[in-house]
């Protein structure tokens, strides 16, 4: 039963995949802490952010515009890791890769479930 956004296995991983940035970008070059990495990890932490705060609106088409607007800060961290790969901060984390995939799939079922109650 889900009685808070806490139970939601996307808020947990989304949880963890910010846990993982951070460490990721921990090793990022000095001068990159108000480029980069805080670009990088802002948009990580967007999305559980917008997963709880859509929840707690308990309004279904807010809920879902929130999920949308997980689902673009998910682009844009998907977009700023490559950008560190081809800078050669990191290399590229099949890992971490698939985390994103099954967010963004964990996301848009969401969005699907969602809308069968509108």
């Amino acid at each position: 039963m889900i009685l808070s956004y806490r139970d939601l296995n996307v808020w947990q991983n989304s949880m963890n995949l910010v846990e993982d940035v951070y460490k990721m970008t921990a090793n990022f070059p000095k001068e990159e802490k108000y480029g980069l990495i805080s670009q990088i990890r802002r948009c990580s932490v967007s999305i559980p952010s917008n997963i709880s705060e859509g929840f707690m609106r308990k309004n279904t088409k807010e809920y879902i515009q929130f999920i949308y607007i997980s689902l673009g800060s998910l682009g844009e961290l998907d977009t700023q890791m490559e950008i560190a790969v081809r800078l050669k901060f990191i290399e590229e984390q099949k890992d971490f890769n698939e985390k994103l995939l099954l967010i963004r799939k964990q996301l848009y079922s969401m969005v699907k479930s969602l809308k069968t109650r509108l």
